[in-house]
């Protein structure tokens, strides 16, 4: 079985508060000091993958798959070392700020070309943006089927079992492969790797494709247009601690009792 992880690059959430900055002009958010991670949802994907390949050592390959303006090759060694098999990474100054539709059209080129998959794997949301888009758009472009909100992926011989989150509990849905999964945190955390698998990440098949290198024909072109990035005026408020008569009386002129 050949599974796929989408993987996005994205500033650590761990970074203090005051290190991001937002630039109005480029209508970007420009994290200061801060070193890149794995969204946190997408390495709850890896996780579900690993689990998978954890009851079929021999015959599970996982392809982790990161696309950015410049992907640090440091961030996919942490994929590899935690247990995927090979890491291709898609970088360039094709790729700026993108929306869900147009980033889905040049993962799905990627996808393509790295051939043939049983399962692709996506986290909920990107720790950064929050869409939350971007798998399902991606299963639509591939023309495959799709479940959202994924916690555990039994794969068969031409099919999948997934339990998909429900409120209150979950639902066990059959999917034909191929097929794409969207994983929640209830998939679990990404697992640490010990030192040595830190040591032979270095060693696993890793390939670097350009923009360029993708049959796109203009697909990434982005429909959505940002108007205005700011951040929201800090508002104060007054607070005052009122006991006894004051505060029965202050409660009935606000006619709460």
């Amino acid at each position: 079985m050949n599974i796929i992880v989408c993987m996005k690059q994205a500033p650590d959430p761990e970074g203090p508060r005051d290190s991001f900055c937002i630039n109005a002009e480029d209508m970007k958010v420009e994290p200061k000091g801060i070193p890149p991670a794995l969204s946190l949802f997408d390495e709850n994907a890896l996780e579900a993958a690993l689990r998978i390949k954890d009851a079929d050592k021999e015959n599970v390959k996982i392809t982790v798959l990161c696309m950015g303006k410049k992907v640090s090759s440091a961030v996919l060694v942490k994929a590899l070392a935690a247990g995927a098999d090979a890491a291709v990474m898609v970088q360039g100054a094709g790729y700026g700020v993108q929306d869900s539709l147009s980033t889905a059209r040049a993962l799905a080129a990627a996808v393509d070309k790295i051939g043939d998959y049983d399962l692709i794997l996506c986290g909920r949301q990107a720790s950064d943006s929050n869409a939350g888009q971007t798998g399902i758009l991606l299963a639509n472009v591939l023309g495959i089927p799709a479940v959202s909100l994924a916690q555990k992926i039994v794969p068969d011989s031409d099919h999948a079992l997934i339990d998909r989150v429900l409120q209150g509990g979950y639902e066990t849905v059959k999917a034909p492969l191929p097929c794409l999964a969207v994983v929640g945190n209830e998939a679990g955390e990404l697992r640490y790797p010990a030192m040595k698998e830190r040591r032979l990440a270095k060693k696993k098949p890793s390939s670097e494709w350009a923009m360029d290198d993708l049959a796109l024909d203009g697909a990434v072109s982005q429909k959505v247009t940002l108007k205005k990035l700011f951040a929201p005026t800090a508002r104060t408020r007054a607070c005052k601690f009122v006991a006894g008569d004051a505060l029965v009386h202050a409660l009935r002129e606000d006619q709460i009792i």
